[in-house]
């Protein structure tokens, strides 16, 4: 005979999530470190901050450069803007990029991924497992 008791039933339920999904670890906002130089603001940090987001360095740049309606490139670990920012400006759309397409809309956590399906494009969670469609840039 099978017992289907409530607590067995939720024991069973959350052996089944991911370990990660129970860790005390918090995920911290990079800092964005912004410098102007004459006519140029400067993101020194750039490499570092799309490393802890695991995503696609042209991705978040594109976005970035949408947002704050400039031109720009990337050098070696440092995005190059056309004009002045203040880093607070900057810190702002990097918070737009995490919300949109790093944090889980659901468990708040980043352990997401990018994945297409056809022409769709998804925010997959790998700690809880949610799926989102997310806007294609």
């Amino acid at each position: 005979m099978t017992d289907y008791t409530y607590e067995r039933l939720l024991d069973e339920a959350r052996d089944a999530l991911p370990q990660n999904l129970f860790d005390g670890a918090r995920f911290e906002m990079p800092k964005v470190k912004a410098i102007t130089v004459g006519n140029k603001t400067i993101i020194k940090n750039f490499r570092e901050i799309v490393n802890i987001f695991r995503r696609d360095e042209n991705h978040m740049m594109k976005f970035i450069l949408g947002e704050m309606a400039t031109s720009g490139n990337i050098e070696g670990a440092q995005a190059v803007f056309q004009g002045k920012f203040a880093p607070t400006f900057i810190q702002d759309k990097v918070q737009k990029y995490a919300d949109a397409y790093v944090l889980c809309p659901e468990c708040k956590k980043p352990d997401t991924k990018i994945d297409k399906e056809g022409r769709i494009y998804f925010l997959r969670c790998e700690a809880c497992g949610a799926k989102h469609p997310i806007k294609n840039m």
